[in-house]
C-alpha cells in the first residue's frame, strides 16, 4: 500500500479537504469579486488579509499528480514555497517516503499556518521527513544545500519567480519545477511564465491543466 492510502494520512487529507472547501469558496468570491472591480487586478492588501485564514489547498487531482511526479523522478529532496496547512506538503512527504526516504523543505509566513501544518503533518505520520520553516522564504531557503530534485511553488505569486532564482543553481540537471495557479492569478504569474519558457533560460516547460492550471518545467542544464 502507498503511504497516501494509510489510514493516517487518508484520514487527514479527508479533514483537510473538507475543511479547505467549507473556508476557502467565501474568501476566494470575496476577492474575485474585488478583482472585478479593478479590471482583473486583486488588491495585495485586502488578499494578504483574507489569504491569512485561507487553506488555499491543492485538490485531490493535484494532490495525486505532486505525488506521482515526485516518485517517478525519485525525489529525495523536495522544496515547497507556501506550505499553508499542509495538503500539498502531505503528497509530496509520502512520496518521498515511499521512493525510501529523504526530505521535503517547506517555507510558510504565518506562523500560525506552520503550527498547523506541523501538526496536521505528525496526524499523517509524515513529519520526520519535513523541515517546515517559518518566515520569508527568500531568507529561510536561503540556506538549502544541493542538488534539489523537486520545487513546488505555490506561496505569493509574486515571489515564484525571487524563488526559483534564489534556488536555481542548486537543481539538478533534470530536477522538476511545478508553479501552480495559472488560472486563478495569470497577470501575477507572467513573469514568471516567461522566464521559465524562455529557450535562453535553462527549462523546457509545459501548462499541465490539472486543478488550477500547473507550469511544469524540467531544468536541462
Amino acid at each position: 500500500m502507498i503511504a497516501l492510502d494509510t489510514k493516517p494520512v487518508a484520514e487527514t487529507l479527508d479533514r483537510l479537504f473538507l475543511n479547505a472547501e467549507r473556508n476557502d469558496a467565501p474568501i476566494m468570491e470575496r476577492l474575485q469579486a474585488d478583482a472585478a472591480g479593478r479590471g482583473g487586478v486583486i488588491d495585495d492588501h485586502l488578499s494578504a488579509e483574507d489569504l491569512g485564514e485561507a487553506y488555499l489547498a491543492i485538490d485531490r487531482h493535484t494532490g495525486r499528480f505532486l505525488y506521482t511526479l515526485a516518485l517517478a523522478h525519485a525525489s529525495r529532496t523536495v522544496v515547497e514555497f507556501g506550505t499553508s496547512f499542509g495538503v500539498s506538503t502531505i503528497h509530496l512527504a509520502a512520496a518521498v517516503r515511499d521512493q525510501g526516504g529523504g526530505r521535503v523543505i517547506t517555507a510558510e509566513l504565518v506562523a500560525a499556518k506552520v503550527r498547523q501544518a506541523r501538526a496536521n503533518l505528525a496526524q499523517a505520520g509524515l513529519d520526520d521527513l519535513v523541515d517546515c520553516r517559518e518566515g520569508d522564504a527568500l531568507q529561510t531557503l536561503a540556506d538549502i544545500d544541493g542538488p534539489i530534485d523537486l520545487i513546488f511553488l505555490d506561496g505569493w505569486k509574486g515571489l515564484y519567480l525571487p524563488v526559483l532564482k534564489l534556488l536555481e543553481a542548486r537543481l539538478r540537471p533534470g530536477a522538476v519545477v511545478v508553479a501552480d495557479d495559472l488560472a486563478i492569478f495569470p497577470e501575477e504569474l507572467r513573469p514568471y511564465l516567461e522566464y521559465v519558457r524562455h529557450p535562453d533560460h535553462g527549462y523546457a516547460s509545459v501548462e499541465v491543466p490539472i486543478g488550477d492550471g500547473l507550469e511544469l518545467s524540467v531544468r536541462r542544464c
